[in-house]
């Protein structure tokens, strides 16, 4: 049986960016950096993922210099990396060819930010047929992931759009851990 791929999404410098606002789990890349440090030792695989926005002036940008991975997750030599647009990591790029080509078929989650593109690749690796666990502590949501005020409704916490995102991926799309509790 193949260990469980570690994929880590946009644990990148852009998110340091004050447009976001308010974030809740201040620990995340952390918790990220001592689950890639476990799947390093363990030879288990790891792919990291990196958002290039093609919006002009995003934090994620190229121009802005948002790019760059948090120095808790950079990757290493022949560490794969996969740069995609989008909120999903499979959208036109090769990480789900990727998977099946290493036989992974259990996947562990983590990265930025929970609502978005965390949230839209645990959709589809499910839908694809991968048994993911998301490990909610190596995860984060900022107050800028959700647009409060729209049709009557209370703007919401960074913790609360968090919870809100990983209540509705748990049971379903993902089984959602702690990251001390996950192993390759």
């Amino acid at each position: 049986m193949t260990a469980p791929a570690l994929i880590l999404i946009d644990i990148q410098t852009g998110f340091d960016s004050p447009v976001w606002g308010d974030r809740n789990n201040p620990d995340a890349e952390e918790k990220a950096g001592d689950l890639l440090a476990r799947w390093r030792r363990a030879g288990a695989p790891v792919v990291h993922i990196r958002h290039v926005s093609i919006e002009p002036g995003s934090p994620l940008g190229p121009a802005t210099g948002g790019t760059a991975f948090k120095p808790q997750v950079a990757p290493e030599a022949g560490e794969v990396i996969f740069d995609k647009s989008v909120n999903s990591a499979f959208i036109g790029t090769g990480l789900e060819a990727h998977l099946r080509d290493i036989g992974a078929t259990d996947l562990l989650i983590c990265g930025l930010t929970t609502p978005h593109c965390v949230s839209t690749t645990c959709r589809m690796a499910a839908n694809l047929g991968f048994r993911v666990r998301l490990t909610h502590d190596a995860c984060a949501a900022f107050t800028g992931n959700a647009n409060g005020g729209w049709a009557n409704l209370p703007a919401m916490t960074a913790t609360e759009i968090h919870a809100s995102a990983v209540s509705h991926l748990h049971g379903e799309f993902v089984t959602a851990v702690r990251a001390e509790d996950a192993q390759p």
